[in-house]
């Protein structure tokens, strides 16, 4: 069996090296920012403290709890309106026994790493060169944004640089949130917080991928993978709704330019709605308000400099060499850019979801696709004898310098504890005192001892579920009411209304807005536990308003 192996092995040795390589560079970039020590807490990366506390709950929900028929586990009550299945997923390795962060690590290294591999592959098999593959990787790891003059303003070029580079901390730009143009959503950063998106990715360019391979095989789209085209097409709202999008736009673009595969692509479309529906149905977005006509996007100058100098900082010499490189590409070839045109403009005009800025989706896989062409058209130069190749080489350094300056603040990232089970001994005790689909009426937002314990809360950072669709404003109103009640039974009937099985109290409050009359819980609650360290309280509503 190893004689049969060699010729393979040789014959993609650069390949085999090569995915080792983005393998080991996705296990750096997960387990670096995410952890779980010897005493057995979690460690995050400072950037990742604020959306981890959105993804723990989530995971938790269902590893340590109970979340079916899913709900936001840190907006208790309706339907889920966030995609889940990654983290669901993640929660069931943990609950068969995977510790969480080999559980989470593991799906999110996997996803990163396919990402990698389809980009590669489809630089490799549409431009049928290894070059552009390695050079389209290499773009979409390190990204070209003009974010590096940002950085030199604040740490002029002096023999220093090469140190001042290596240990960076802060991101060179991290626009709108820090005033400048260039977005805070080109570094890694964003694969690292949002552990889900390069699996969405990477199910877009494996599809594109395919659909190119059927175009030039069209007897090879059989009936039964056009099924399965739609039924992964068709599952993807509650993987990630942006991908979904994403999908649907890719299938309706090469539905019109491979006419010979349209029926087949239309048949794929129709059971991919057909699927979709009951979910988007289930998560109920007409309570989204969101105006969807919203063109711009973060550019804050709406004119045509506006555009040109916004998209010029952000997509750096990538606006200018991606175009050169679709000109110089093959009929066949340009049509594959044609979905990623279409993102782009997509994410110009509409808006989705409350926070135009999650419509960074789709330019990111948008740059993933003018990469490609960037790279075809450096390595058009490269063979225009030697200054051609110094062209190309001179070039390629200012695509991946701010990729390259932005990596050391994940690398150099500071690591936040965060007091785990069984160490943490109020969530220690809600994991073993209440059932598992209990309701917490919190004091706390961020990482709220019953959310590490896999219990839904009545509302934890109000972003995350603004973002997501929920009306926040009334809810604070409502945890403003409850904590605040003017008389026993009228709370009492709210906490039955809103299905909360227990009040948790804590000195001092941690909620934005809300205050809470301890002495009425104090005379009027029945308390099951007390942590007079961390001034926590737990009531039981059950026993505290039964007759």
């Amino acid at each position: 069996m190893g004689v049969h192996l060699r010729p393979l092995i040789k014959k993609y040795f650069f390949e085999i090296i090569l995915f080792l390589s983005f393998f080991a560079f996705a296990c750096l970039l997960m387990w670096k920012t995410f952890r779980v020590d010897l005493e057995g807490n979690m460690q995050l990366a400072s950037r990742l403290w604020s959306d981890f506390a959105a993804t723990i709950p989530l995971i938790r929900s269902f590893s340590y709890g109970s979340n079916f028929p899913p709900q936001y586990p840190i907006f208790s009550g309706p339907p889920i309106r966030y995609h889940f299945v990654f983290f669901a997923v993640v929660g069931l390795l943990e609950k068969a026994g995977l510790r969480i962060d080999w559980a989470l690590n593991s799906a999110s290294t996997l996803a990163f790493f396919l990402l990698c591999v389809s980009i590669y592959l489809l630089g490799k098999i549409i431009f049928k060169s290894r070059t552009v593959g390695v050079i389209s990787s290499l773009l979409f790891l390190f990204n070209g944004s003009f974010g590096f003059v940002e950085f030199f303003k604040k740490h002029p070029l002096s023999p220093n640089t090469f140190t001042d580079i290596l240990k960076n901390t802060e991101f060179t730009s991290f626009g709108p949130y820090d005033g400048k143009i260039v977005s805070a959503f080109w570094s890694l950063n964003i694969f690292t917080n949002q552990r889900h998106l390069a699996l969405a990715y990477a199910v877009v360019l494996f599809l594109i991928l395919a659909i190119y391979h059927f175009s030039k095989h069209p007897d090879k789209l059989t009936w039964n993978i056009a099924f399965l085209i739609g039924l992964l097409i068709g599952l993807f709202p509650f993987i990630h709704l942006a991908g979904f999008a994403m999908l649907g736009i890719t299938l309706a673009t090469f539905f019109v330019v491979y006419p010979k595969l349209r029926l087949k692509l239309l048949t794929a479309g129709l059971i991919a709605i057909i699927l979709a529906l009951p979910q988007y149905l289930y998560m109920g977005f007409s309570g989204n308000n969101t105006k969807l006509f919203a063109p711009g996007y973060l550019v804050t100058e709406k004119t045509l400099f506006g555009y040109l100098k916004y998209w010029t900082y952000n997509l750096g010499l990538t606006l200018f060499l991606a175009p050169l490189g679709f000109v110089l590409s093959k009929s066949y070839q340009r049509k594959i850019f044609l979905p990623f045109l279409i993102l782009f403009i997509v994410g110009n005009l509409f808006q989705f979801s409350p926070e135009v800025a999650a419509n960074h989706k789709f330019f990111n896989l948008f740059a993933i696709g003018a990469n490609l062409f960037t790279a075809n058209f450096l390595i058009k130069l490269s063979k225009v004898k030697i200054l051609g190749k110094l062209a190309a080489f001179s070039l390629i350094i200012p695509l991946v310098f701010t990729g390259i300056i932005d990596f050391f603040p994940i690398k150099n990232d500071r690591l936040i504890t965060l007091v785990d089970i069984p160490n943490n001994k109020v969530a220690n005790f809600i994991l073993k005192n209440t059932p598992k689909d209990s309701v917490f009426l919190n004091s706390s937002y961020l990482y709220n001892p019953a959310s590490l314990a896999g219990r839904k809360i009545f509302m934890g950072w109000p972003y995350f579920s603004w973002s997501a669709g929920y009306n926040t404003d009334q809810r604070q109103g409502q945890m403003q009411q409850m904590f605040n009640p003017g008389k026993k039974e009228f709370l009492c009937r709210d906490l039955e209304k809103y299905n909360i099985d227990y009040v948790e109290t804590q000195k001092p409050i941690g909620l934005e807005g809300v205050t809470v009359n301890y002495s009425f819980f104090e005379e009027n609650f029945k308390p099951i536990f007390e942590d007079h360290v961390k001034k926590i309280t737990i009531f039981s509503v059950e026993k505290s308003c039964k007759i």
